[in-house]
């Protein structure tokens, strides 16, 4: 019986179990020694073929994948991911740069309409004439405050013109709340009130009561000084020596406490909101001054310094002249010199006075005729001014102890008594040459 060889194929076809790989061989072949290398390598061969048949029947059961083409897919995606990243980075910057813009300019807007200036409540006089746009430079210091902002938000949203008139502006406000005030003035009818420096508080109550769309409340008919400084309810403004006083003019007497000025209120304002508002601004300029005033000065009070104010308004017209006046008085109050001021003569005298003075009225002694009485009037004489104020706590340096008018506007100022009996009869003879040219009537 022959023996087979790899290279002879078995004629047992059905000796293969159905459960065999096809190229299996299960029976023990007898080959010769030399042979054997030969059939073992084969075998290998075969069932490498095998294995790699069995690999790729296992693959067309896979889901077809080529990786070539999953590499081209991953450099294409990878060049197209760059590309996109470039872009969106550069997208995202610009939306950056566009956002931070945009915050920027919110934030000024809204430091522009609500960013608060620092300030008390305060009563402000508006002219005719003034813009809302004359009063934005207030809040430039305001942190990104813009003036254009304002500005174009003015012109958007208000649609009447400033109105004159007085109006009382909260603390601390913004420029929205500002003219939302202001935008109220515009609706309402406004009454003119007018007071002059100089003049008295006696001619304010007049032009209150004589004035038709004020309310009257306090200036009643049979109104005095003590019932008017009850109802404003002013406590602690006036001396005990004025509010003691046995004169009638002095006693109770508001006189100087009402800053001159012309305001505008609304229709049906009271007498004494307005107679309030005038206070409280002359007693803001007082407290500032007072709080900044030149060292050794010889008041002792905000009140002497009201009280000088007053005489220093009626001595001079001239603003250039203020400070100067107040050096004589200062002056001559140091040396202890009495003042001989002719207004505090004329206030003295009441409604005696008739245009003259006359030597008797010199030599009367009243509470305020300063030729005969030491020191300061007891209360002021006139309503003075925020400059006549300001003069009073800084008076010019200057040693003059007199003056006198030189008949042609303005006054002599002179350091001896001699410099100024000369500049008397200057004065005199000035009066007597403009008498002799003037036509008989």
């Amino acid at each position: 019986m022959s023996k087979l060889t790899p290279e002879t194929p078995s004629n047992h076809s059905d000796d293969t179990p159905p459960n065999k790989k096809n190229g299996e061989i299960n029976e023990t072949v007898d080959t010769p020694i030399d042979s054997e290398p030969a059939a073992v390598d084969e075998s290998r061969v075969q069932q490498e073929q095998t294995d790699s048949s069995a690999d790729k029947i296992e693959a067309d059961k896979a889901p077809a994948t080529d990786i070539s083409l999953i590499g081209a897919e991953k450099t294409s995606r990878h060049y197209e991911t760059d590309h996109q990243s470039f872009f969106m980075q550069r997208g995202y910057q610009i939306l950056l740069v566009v956002g931070l813009i945009a915050a920027f300019l919110l934030v000024m807007v809204y430091q522009t309409l609500f960013g608060r200036i620092t300030q008390s409540q305060q009563m402000v006089t508006i002219e005719p004439g003034q813009t809302y746009y004359g009063l934005l430079p207030q809040w430039q210091n305001v942190p990104l405050f813009s003036a254009s902002i304002a500005k174009f938000y003015i012109k958007s949203q208000v649609d009447a013109p400033l109105h004159a008139g007085i109006y009382q502006i909260p603390e601390n406000p913004t420029v929205a709340e500002v003219l939302q005030v202001l935008e109220q003035g515009a609706k309402a009818a406004m009454v003119k009130v007018q007071i002059i420096e100089g003049k008295t508080s006696k001619d304010l109550y007049q032009a209150l009561r004589d004035n038709k769309g004020i309310k009257k409340e306090v200036l009643t008919a049979d109104a005095d000084n003590a019932s008017i400084a009850q109802a404003l309810d002013l406590v602690g403004i006036l001396p005990d020596s004025v509010i003691n006083s046995d004169d009638p003019i002095v006693n109770h007497n508001l006189e100087g406490w009402f800053s001159p000025d012309t305001y505008y209120y609304g229709e049906g304002t009271s007498d004494k909101q307005v107679l309030t508002d005038l206070y409280k601004r002359q007693q803001q300029a007082l407290a500032k001054a007072w709080e900044n005033r030149a060292p050794d000065l010889p008041y002792k009070s905000p009140y002497e310094a009201l009280v000088m104010a007053s005489i220093i308004e009626k001595e001079t017209s001239v603003a250039a002249e203020r400070p100067i006046v107040s050096a004589v008085f200062n002056n001559r109050l140091n040396k202890g010199m009495r003042m001989q001021t002719d207004p505090t003569i004329i206030y003295g005298m009441g409604s005696r006075y008739e245009g003259n003075i006359r030597r008797k009225d010199i030599d009367e002694k009243t509470s305020y005729n300063t030729y005969q009485i030491d020191g300061l009037p007891p209360t002021p004489i006139a309503l003075p001014s925020a400059a006549s104020i300001e003069a009073t706590l800084h008076p010019a340096d200057s040693q003059a102890l007199y003056f006198v008018a030189t008949g042609n506007g303005g006054h002599k100022f002179t350091n001896s008594l001699a410099e100024h009996n000369q500049a008397v009869r200057d004065y005199l003879s000035v009066m007597r040459e403009k008498k002799s040219q003037t036509p008989p009537q």
